[in-house]
C-alpha cells in the first residue's frame, strides 16, 4: 500500500487529535508535530485551522457519498446496509467513522461543520426516501441506525449481538411500515 501523501497525513493528524482531544487542542503545531511536517509544510497545504476544518468536512461529504453509493448496490439492500454499517464502521475503525467522530466535535461551535453534517444527513435520507415508501419509516431507519452507531461507538458490549440481529430488526421496522412498503429487499414496491 502507498504511503500517504503528507496532505492525507496532516488531515489524518488533524482528525484524530480533533476526534480525541477536541478543537481546543488544535495548534497548527501540534497537528505539523503529529502528522511529522514542519509547520511550514503544514501551511503549504492549509493555510490556517478553517482550512484544515474545511479539508476535514470535505473528506467527510467525499467519504458519505461513497458509503451511499456502496448501500444502493449493496446485495443485502440499502436499509440493511445502512443498520449493519452503523455498527461495522465502527468496529473496523473505518476511516468515514473517523472522520464522522472528528466531524461531530465541530458541530456543536462551528456553523459550517454544522452545516456539512446537515448535508450528509440530508442525503442519507434522499437515499432512503427512494428505497423506503413514507417518510415515517425512512427516519425510523435513520434513527435505529444512529442508535446503532452510538452504541458501538460507547463500546456497549450489546453491539456484537445486535449485530448478529440486523435482520431481525429491519424486517421489525418493516412490519411497522405501511402494508404496500417493502424494504426486505431494499427497494420500493410500486
Amino acid at each position: 500500500m502507498a504511503k500517504p501523501s503528507a496532505r492525507e497525513r496532516i488531515l489524518g493528524s488533524y482528525e484524530v487529535i480533533l476526534a480525541d482531544r477536541g478543537p481546543a487542542e488544535i495548534t497548527l503545531d501540534a497537528v505539523a508535530a503529529h502528522a511529522g511536517v514542519s509547520k511550514g509544510g503544514l501551511l503549504y497545504h492549509f493555510g490556517s485551522k478553517d482550512a484544515l476544518r474545511d479539508g476535514l468536512l470535505e473528506r467527510l461529504e467525499r467519504l458519505t457519498d461513497d458509503d451511499l453509493e456502496r448501500a444502493r448496490t449493496a446485495p443485502e439492500g440499502v436499509v440493511r446496509y445502512y443498520l449493519r454499517s452503523a455498527i461495522t464502521d465502527v468496529t473496523s475503525d473505518l476511516a468515514l467513522h473517523r472522520t464522522t467522530m472528528a466531524a461531530i466535535r465541530l458541530v456543536l461551535n462551528d456553523p459550517t461543520a454544522a452545516e456539512v453534517s446537515r448535508r450528509c444527513t440530508e442525503r442519507t435520507r434522499e437515499l432512503m426516501l427512494e428505497h423506503v415508501e413514507d417518510r415515517l419509516t425512512a427516519e425510523l431507519v435513520m434513527l435505529v441506525g444512529e442508535g446503532l452507531y452510538m452504541r458501538a461507538a460507547l463500546g456497549e458490549e450489546a453491539t456484537e449481538s445486535l449485530l448478529a440481529q440486523i435482520d431481525e430488526i429491519a424486517d421489525r421496522i418493516e412490519a411497522g411500515a405501511p402494508a404496500k412498503a417493502t424494504i426486505a429487499a431494499g427497494h420500493r414496491k410500486n
